[in-house]
């Protein structure tokens, strides 16, 4: 396995991470009696629960050489590219450059020659009879 994929499954896996603290900071500020207006506290701190649990999911799988979390983990930062807009567009600017470079970072990872010949290598689980390269009927 390429180590930039292991070093981007590690820094999704932290951003799965912290959109779950996200969802216990949430929480526990709608049961001390912070209501926004136009959100739910539960409801949302619920959003991160699912797209946390997901992006943490993607990241523990591409630190073990799974490579289902590729595509999670590139959606995931293609996504952060638009919060760091959002948030820079909010007046925000050192924590918009933070999102921004983690999330490119991270995509550089993914896209990285060595991580890109890794996804395209057979891995133990591909069955070598059926693929483009056999010369054989496929006998799936």
């Amino acid at each position: 396995m390429s180590p930039a994929v292991r070093i981007a499954g590690g820094i999704v896996a932290l951003q799965g991470f912290l959109g779950l603290v996200m969802a216990v900071v949430l929480v526990v500020r709608e049961a001390a009696g912070h209501h926004e207006e136009a959100i739910s506290g539960y409801g949302t701190a619920a959003w991160f629960v699912i797209m946390g649990s997901g992006v943490l999911a993607a990241g523990w799988a591409l630190w073990t050489g799974r490579r289902w979390g590729r595509g999670i983990a590139v959606f995931a930062n293609l996504c952060l590219l638009g919060v760091a807009w959002y948030v820079f567009s909010s007046g925000r600017l050192s924590y918009a450059v933070v999102v921004a470079a983690v999330s490119i970072a991270v995509l550089g990872l993914l896209f990285s020659p060595s991580a890109v010949h890794w996804l395209t290598q057979p891995g133990p689980d591909d069955d070598s009879a059926a693929n483009s390269a056999s010369r054989g009927p496929d006998t799936r």
